[in-house]
């Protein structure tokens, strides 16, 4: 499993940090980047892509 954020849409909401702390982190920009491999479970990483409200995160299987 891998996950992707698209740095262009990211808000710098954070939520996806708090969702899956070990799979997204911010960076100095105050966006959002990916931790690959994800260490959280597929339910976490769902759950971080599904709350996202500009739909910036994608996950491959």
């Amino acid at each position: 499993m891998k996950c992707k954020v698209d740095k262009d849409l990211c808000i710098g909401c954070a939520t996806c940090t708090i969702l899956a702390a070990n799979s997204f982190k911010m960076n100095d920009d105050n966006k959002a980047v990916e931790i690959n491999p994800p260490g959280d479970d597929a339910e976490a990483l769902k759950d971080a892509k599904d709350n996202c409200p500009v739909a910036a995160i994608t996950i491959e299987e």
